[in-house]
């Protein structure tokens, strides 16, 4: 598809449809290391600031973003931090367990299986419109991790509530909104409810210029290719050591555990596990907090920090 056929697409509006359809299939199935990747710098009460838009499709992909499925917990013999099977509609041991424990009708195991859980991550190509904290990442495309509660907000853009509200394809290089991004610290979490959409506006005035942008997309679709992934075997190896059924279990930090998981995306969620671990430090878990929130990789990490 050319860029030109792109700009067609965006004045038809198919583009939305296709999205709003995508978003309904799969709401009914069930690396800091990384230069491409752009976080949020929040300062030390947890508050954080920047404007971002969400960018098109890659070209020859044919959506703005695609989801990642993760483990994060502790065991006995150490830390898992893997990539699930279950990103490809796979079987993965870790999701097999749990259904187990939540299955075998104790509290016991339903609060395993819960500690355990698979955590969703969505990832898409990003232009930083501005970065107080970091203002030389202006103007650049970076890859943006993201949950639920932000990919919620995209979904409300594109299938708003009331009849007052135009629906945007928050996606779109000329008919989208550049999106507010805002953070702040809530009971010791990181919550992301004040973001919101500018008005929508083209990103920029030159179709050269934004062309030049899409060209530098990364691919998403290389990101939740088979490769990344390790075999079932492999992965149920490292289970079975980390809940100390098979070797010698042991305490394994966090900072040890990726020299030898170079597969995937391990390496880089063990370092984000890293640095929430030493900025997050939550004095208690709060009363009330939002479930969907459990799908936020920081708020999860934390509450591992705090157990």
């Amino acid at each position: 598809m050319s860029f030109a056929d792109l700009k067609k697409q965006s004045k038809l509006g198919n583009l939305t449809a296709k999205l709003v359809k995508e978003v309904e299939k799969m709401n009914t199935t069930s690396g800091s290391g990384d230069d491409r990747v752009w976080k949020l710098e929040c300062d030390k009460s947890g508050n954080g600031y920047a404007v971002i838009r969400f960018l098109p499709a890659p070209n020859g992909e044919d959506l703005p973003f695609v989801k990642l499925y993760s483990h994060g917990f502790q065991g006995p013999g150490g830390w898992y931090l893997e990539n699930s099977l279950t990103t490809l509609g796979q079987k993965d041991p870790v999701s097999e367990l749990n259904s187990e424990l939540w299955n075998n009708g104790t509290d016991a195991g339903k609060e395993l299986a819960r500690k355990q859980k698979r955590k969703l991550t969505y990832i898409s190509n990003i232009y930083v419109v501005k970065d107080p904290a970091n203002p030389s990442n202006e103007g650049k495309v970076f890859l943006f991790k993201y949950g639920k509660k932000i990919f919620d907000k995209l979904t409300a853009a594109m299938q708003p509530e009331f009849e007052d509200e135009e629906a945007i394809d928050p996606f779109d290089f000329w008919q989208g909104a550049n999106f507010k991004l805002k953070a702040k610290n809530v009971a010791g979490y990181r919550n992301y409810d004040s973001s919101e959409f500018a008005k929508s506006a083209p990103l920029l005035d030159d179709d050269d210029a934004m062309e030049a942008i899409w060209k530098k997309q990364y691919s998403l679709a290389e990101l939740v290719a088979a490769d990344q992934f390790k075999s079932y075997d492999e992965l149920k190896k490292r289970l079975d050591y980390v809940l100390g059924s098979k070797g010698t279990p042991r305490y394994q930090d966090p900072e040890e555990f990726d020299e030898d998981n170079t597969r995937g995306s391990t390496r880089e969620l063990t370092e984000d596990l890293r640095e929430e671990l030493s900025s997050l430090k939550p004095t208690r878990r709060a009363a009330a907090v939002e479930e969907d929130e459990d799908d936020d990789a920081l708020s999860y990490f934390a509450r591992l920090a705090e157990e």
